[in-house]
């Protein structure tokens, strides 16, 4: 079984307070487009909110599940910490919820590419890591996770046993790497749609 988590629970600070998950692409939501995406290559999605009360934004995705972190404060690593206690796969692709253009191609990839290892972390060289766009062994996650110090997601990779997937590799199957687009605020979705059909407004109704 495949798992994936979603994060979605970080303050939107550099959004300019507004939640990027709900932005507006090419007609579909972030959170909608990484789901459609995800769906084809795992046999469950989870999000890891920050509270009980952002999880109600996301309780018309019906067979997703959202769950709330269980030690606050912590940032992605307690998002991750949340997320792996909460799948049931093996294997867990984990994203941040402002990488719309996520590739299915290269999340299969990642999966493929971990073997016996703990984790498949994309690497554009030694110090430049995607730990949030990148497929780890639950039980390895959890087992970091639950003696940890740092809160540095660095820090857990270098902790795991890892495979690193040159970013080279993963250009042969996406070869603009548009698979690591992240958006940080809304005039990045330049990048990736054209002014004139960009949504601004429209946050799912919420």
């Amino acid at each position: 079984m495949r798992s994936a988590i979603i994060l979605v629970g970080g303050e939107a600070q550099r959004a300019g307070g507004r939640e990027k998950y709900f932005f507006v692409v090419q007609g579909k939501t972030f959170i909608d487009r990484l789901i459609d995406t995800l769906r084809e290559v795992v046999d469950e999605i989870v999000l890891v909110a920050r509270d009980p009360e952002q999880c109600e934004r996301f309780c018309h995705l019906g067979d997703v599940r959202c769950i709330a972190d269980v030690r606050r404060g912590l940032g992605p690593i307690g998002g991750l910490h949340a997320g792996a206690l909460a799948v049931h796969g093996e294997h867990t692709f984990v994203a941040a919820c402002d990488m719309p253009c996520i590739s299915p191609m290269v999340v299969r990839l990642l999966f493929d590419a971990i073997g016996d290892c703990d984790a498949a972390i994309p690497c554009w060289n030694a110090e430049m890591l995607e730990p949030l766009h990148a497929v780890y062994r639950t039980s390895a996650l959890l087992a970091y996770l639950e003696e940890h110090e740092s809160l540095s997601l660095r820090a857990m990779v270098w902790n795991l046993n890892t495979q690193y997937v040159s970013v080279e590799r993963i250009r042969e199957i996406d070869p603009d790497l548009m698979t690591f687009t992240n958006i940080n605020k809304l005039e990045d979705l330049k990048m990736i749609d054209p002014p004139d059909e960009h949504d601004q407004g429209s946050e799912c109704g919420l």
